[in-house]
């Protein structure tokens, strides 16, 4: 007969808290992910703003003051940060799909390389800029 004893389990091992730990390759490939999406909102600001300077005077104002107003402001400078960060994650991708770098201390290594490398070239690029 079978045994009516049930294991109590989690349902996901997605579930965050006392289930599952989270580990920086988790959360750096997430962050990928939230990033890449991010940047469609500067991308869509930019295009916002060119099409305003094509269309005349009136509407490039409207755009240029959001543009250059404190929260266009941040919303450039996270996005300069998501740009440094998705492409250091690429390359970091690009490392593991040539199976390299996948055992773990090398993998969290390069986590935390795209974290700080990100946030140098970013404050690279603002001085620079």
């Amino acid at each position: 007969m079978a045994d009516d004893k049930r294991v109590e389990r989690p349902l996901s091992p997605f579930m965050i808290g006392p289930y599952y730990r989270p580990q920086l390759t988790s959360i750096t490939s997430i962050l990928t992910r939230i990033t890449g999406n991010a940047l469609v909102v500067a991308v869509v600001m930019i295009v916002w703003w060119l099409l305003a300077a094509a269309a005349g005077p009136e509407y490039f104002d409207t755009a240029d003051a959001f543009v250059t107003s404190w929260f266009g402001d941040i919303i450039l400078t996270l996005s300069c940060w998501a740009l440094w960060y998705h492409y250091l994650a690429g390359l970091r991708h690009l490392i593991w799909d040539s199976g390299r770098g996948l055992d773990l201390p090398v993998a969290e290594m390069l986590g935390w390389i795209c974290i700080g490398g990100s946030v140098v070239l970013t404050l690279i690029t603002i001085l620079v800029v």
